[in-house]
């Protein structure tokens, strides 16, 4: 039978045998004829019309199969095979040329295939792996005398592929061989596993999942054409294979797979070391399958389904070491990860030896804990630990104090000195970086001789040049009492790594080297860094001295704690220990006020900023894409210095004089009109939007406030009055009568849209005008921000602040300019928001970007305002214009100016538009870009413009797992905010939109 030709036989068969009509779709198959059948009843099946190539052995074994599983698999989704009219359930007919076909029919299981389900999230691969186990132990008690074939799939007989290698590429033949050699170097072992029937074809086309998008769920393991009686491990191999290939750590991607695998089907010790073969078996077969049928069957595009995956799959395979591996797979299922480290623990406590052993020049029995981790204070800022005479100077300073003791540290810390760019890894989550230290350091001065304290062997010694923190190191090979294990010297001087050749052989007692001055190993103050570890993986010379954290188990178990070989736990009983993010949302519940809500449906807990970065308690960067408050990138070293500088000299009130106060006003003065020219300093921008506020009812009189919708102006009580965002929302009483709304001038969603907008805008203030003066009342202020923040990131239409200022200062009222998140260069184009619309405020506010997180924030205004303000009664501020706060803010003016903020925020704001214009037209689900400079916005609706508020959530929450942090806003949660520090470049926003497309594509937001 052709699959081209023969619907209408097919058709034909199904009425004549089963008596059913239906419509039927071709389904893709290797060796079946596959038709996916609906009923006019609306039920579904699948019709399978087996080759010559079949026999009814092997489909009668299949069909006991799945009858042994209806009784014993009851909790599993398992396709039914349907009887014929007169009881069968295989037809054997023959076909046009004389050839006999096999026919079965099941039922349909309805769902989506594997493939086509974004993202796979851990949940639903620990689904799959539980699903596995569990039709694993189902088939154990299964025998046929069919099971055992000879199958080109089954990775027990898998060495066939050795035959063939020779039609491969070079490069490819290159690949695969090692592997083949060494499947073939396990057999003995491998051959003694455990055996039973298998599905061994756990593929993408054979995994059926829900259609819900949020939570889907495995349901089913289809087609059993494939089940054979082979090793138990091979089916979960075969899963393992087939999850990892789109994964860019294949290793990660597959732990919950083994994790959901074990919890259903335990699996043995020895089963878990054959895994990472057998994993790579299946890839090797598929490979050679593929470029086989290349030749035999070109024209079926099925037969090459997962070839090119594969390859990219055994690829990244070779760079994961196979001891490594076996850990991460130990781990997974709650195993020590290294299998000698139990027996490690309980050597070492009958061989703690003084830490004279291994400095005995130095005569000192105990260390005193340096903290060197990410959330310490000690290291202080960036500018401070990258300077290595601050640094030697500090621990000059340090051992006065401690004389007796050795300044000593490190272990298992997570430390801000490994985030650059260096060591930072592409990831199915985003970039990770090593950050977790797996050593400890010792500080003493350069030359101080370090000795051996066993028997050992040099296997490594090499002088790092190219590594600038490493230097001189030499590794060490140990055998204690038939215990393997190995010790690390790093930071060495470089005649150390000279005097030593590998296989040379120490005494304990030996000098090993001797530390190396920071010209010679590139790093702080002179230190060895000295680690256990009970393997060299597949290093040779080099190891590794810090660790992912989502690795640090494994890496745990391999690298003890160094101290417990000399009986001191001063290190860890004193290591600053870390506040779980648990204790702390459990502390805020008690003793915080309820309303401070937190960001994301799983919180982070940060300890330290650098740029444009964001660190938690672990080192892990996030890309900070929303937090507009650090202007000029978090910690910028400018700003502390300034801050820190002006606190150590002095910080006091307005009353007395200081130059700081003076020099602050002029350099802000400098970037507003000339009408703007008094100024008054405050701490926040609630604090400066209530003073303006108030400013307005001095100088009309009046109380009465225009205000947009979804407006927010701060959290006073005045400002909250005149909020929408506050008043209209959870929680808010409503408009309160001094208060007077017009609709938010939005032209995408708003009131009004068309050409005409603008305009219909300008009457509903008027409208607010007439309102007010009919009550008998005059207007006082009308407050807005030049582009509306939490209303959505809105651009206001053309000519409508223009229109709006002149009809409220032709009813006697005053214009007020909130610029707290517009200003201070953010929109590139010009320095305030307000310079758009080519007005002049009568007042402007300006709030913490200011102060690049410092709280600081001001007041400007014209004369006349300022004058009438000026009615006797005084203005006094304790902290407002403080000399610190004036340092920082002139400062962070400074930085701009000089690092060219504002033009960055122009170009890298316009890119980023621009790309997301594009994104747009590939997701339809964006349906608004807006926004200037680095004040942007886009809008996630649906297909009648219906905002999508679940999808923004989601959208934010996921792009915080890839360690992105982003926001929401606007009046329906459904308006994704960009407002990064100024410093944001090119490359952060093509990280951002590389992203944003990925999660795009997930099935909660289509």
């Amino acid at each position: 039978m052709s699959v081209n030709n023969h619907l209408d036989t097919a058709k034909e068969i199904l009425l004549d045998y089963y008596n059913i009509k239906g419509k039927l779709t071709i389904l893709p198959g290797e060796i079946d004829l596959n038709y996916k059948v609906h009923t006019p009843d609306e039920q579904i099946f699948i019709l399978k019309i087996s080759r010559t190539a079949s026999t009814s052995n092997s489909l009668e074994f299949q069909i006991a199969l799945l009858n042994h599983l209806k009784d014993f698999a009851r909790d599993l989704n398992i396709p039914k095979a349907i009887t014929t009219k007169d009881g069968k359930k295989l037809v054997k007919l023959k076909d046009e040329k004389n050839q006999v076909i096999f026919v079965r029919l099941y039922t349909w299981i309805e769902g989506r295939l594997w493939g086509e389900v974004l993202p796979k999230n851990t949940r639903i691969k620990q689904q799959l792996g539980s699903y596995g186990g569990k039709l694993t132990n189902a088939l154990a008690t299964f025998t046929h005398p069919c099971s055992q074939y000879i199958s080109e799939w089954d990775i027990a007989q898998s060495l066939w592929t050795k035959k063939f290698t020779h039609i491969l590429k070079r490069s490819k033949e290159n690949r695969i061989i090692p592997i083949i050699t060494r499947f073939e170097a396990l057999q003995g072992s491998y051959k003694s596993l455990p055996k039973q029937i298998i599905h061994n074809d756990a593929n993408d086309n054979n995994i059926i999942v829900s259609f819900d998008k949020l939570t889907p769920e495995v349901i089913a393991l289809i087609d059993f054409g494939d089940s054979i009686y082979t090793q138990r491990i091979n089916d979960l191999a075969i899963m393992c294979a087939y999850v990892s290939m789109e994964h860019i750590d294949p290793l990660r991607a597959i732990l919950p797979i083994i994790r959901g695998y074990n919890e259903a089907c335990k699996l043995s010790v020895e089963e878990l070391a054959h895994l990472y073969i057998t994993i790579q078996m299946r890839l090797v077969i598929t490979v050679v399958k593929a470029a086989i049928n290349h030749t035999k069957n070109p024209e079926n595009s099925y037969l090459f389904v997962s070839e090119k995956a594969a390859w990219g799959n055994l690829k990244k395979w070779s760079l994961i070491d196979e001891e490594f591996a076996l850990m991460r797979f130990r781990e997974s299922v709650g195993l020590p990860p290294h299998p000698s480290r139990n027996e490690f623990n309980n050597w070492i406590k009958k061989k703690q030896l003084p830490l004279t052993a291994l400095f005995p020049t130095v005569q000192r029995k105990n260390v005193y804990p340096l903290d060197l981790s990410v959330s310490s204070t000690w290291i202080g800022h960036e500018i401070d630990f990258n300077n290595l005479d601050w640094f030697q100077y500090n621990i000059n300073q340090l051992q006065k104090k401690v004389p007796s003791k050795i300044i000593a540290g490190g272990y298992l810390e997570p430390r801000p000195l490994y985030t650059d760019d260096s060591f930072d890894t592409e990831a199915d989550f985003g970039k990770q970086n090593r950050s977790v230290h797996l050593g400890v350091d010792f500080w003493l001065p350069a030359e101080t001789p370090v000795h051996t304290i066993f028997d050992g062997e040099v296997v490594t010694s090499t002088f790092q040049k190219q590594h600038k923190n490493y230097g001189g190191l030499i590794i060490l090979k140990h055998n204690e009492d038939n215990l393997i294990f190995y010790t690390l010297y790093g930071h060495l001087s470089k005649k150390s790594s000279a005097a030593l050749t590998k296989g040379d052989l120490l005494s304990k007692g030996d000098c090993v080297g001797y530390l190396g001055s920071p010209e010679e190993n590139g790093s702080w103050a002179p230190h060895l860094h000295f680690q256990v570890q009970l393997s060299l993986l597949n290093f040779i010379d080099d190891f590794p001295g810090v660790a992912f954290h989502h690795e640090i188990k494994s890496w745990k178990s391999l690298c003890p704690d160094p101290m417990i070989l000399f009986g001191i736990d001063t290190l860890s009983r004193k290591r600053k220990k870390t506040t779980t993010n648990r204790k702390i949302i459990d502390y805020r519940k008690q003793h915080l006020g309820l309303g401070m809500s937190l960001h994301y449906d799983s919180p982070i807990q940060m300890v330290r900023g650098n740029g444009v970065y964001l660190l938690d308690q672990y080192g892990k960067k996030y890309l900070d894409t929303v937090n507009n408050v650090a202007h000029l990138g978090h910690e910028h070293p400018a700003v502390v210095i300034a801050g820190r500088d002006q606190m150590a000299l002095l910080n006091t009130n307005t009353r007395y004089l200081h130059k700081d106060i003076m020099e602050f006003s002029q350099a802000l003065l400098q970037t507003l009109p000339k009408e703007i020219c008094v100024l008054h300093f405050v701490n926040s921008g609630s604090e400066a939007n209530e003073l303006a506020l108030r400013m307005s009812r001095v100088v009309t009189g009046s109380k009465q406030v225009i205000a947009s919708e979804m407006g927010y102006h701060g959290n006073t009580i005045s400002t909250v009055a005149v909020s929408s965002y506050k008043f209209n929302g959870k929680g808010g009483s409503g408009k309160p009568s001094d208060t007077h709304l017009f609709p938010l001038p939005d032209t995408y969603r708003g009131v009004y849209r068309d050409a005409c907008a603008s305009q219909n805008y300008i009457e509903e203030v008027h409208k607010c005008i007439q309102a007010i003066e009919s009550s008998g009342q005059k207007v006082g202020a009308f407050i807005i921000e030049s582009l509306i923040s939490c209303g959505g990131q809105i651009e206001l239409p053309d000519g409508f602040l223009k229109g709006a200022f002149k009809t409220v200062r032709n009813a006697g009222g005053v214009c007020i300019s909130d610029e707290v998140q517009t200003g201070v260069g953010r929109i590139g184009t010009h320095f305030w928001g307000f310079e758009l619309h080519d007005v002049i405020p009568d007042i402007v506010t300006i709030g913490k970007p200011i102060g690049n997180g410092h709280p600081i924030a001001v007041v400007a205004c014209t004369r006349e305002v300022a004058n009438a303000f000026s009615n006797g009664m005084e203005y006094f501020n304790t902290y407002g214009g403080n000399p610190v706060s004036c340092a920082i803010g002139k400062a962070v003016l400074d930085t701009i100016k000089q690092e060219n903020l504002q033009q960055n925020a122009l170009v890298v704001g316009s890119y980023l538009k621009s790309k997301l214009s594009k994104l747009a037209k590939d997701f339809p689900i964006i349906g608004d870009v807006r926004g200037q400079g680095l004040f942007l916005g886009f809008e996630l609706v649906g297909t009648n413009l219906n905002p999508l508020p679940l999808q923004a959530n989601y959208l934010i929450n996921r792009m915080k797992d890839h360690s992105i942090l982003m926001g929401v806003d606007g009046q329906d949660n459904n308006v994704i905010k960009i407002k990064p520090p100024l410093t944001f470049s090119i490359e952060n926003a093509t990280t951002l939109i590389f992203y944003l497309k990925k999660i795009l594509q997930e099935d909660f937001m289509r």
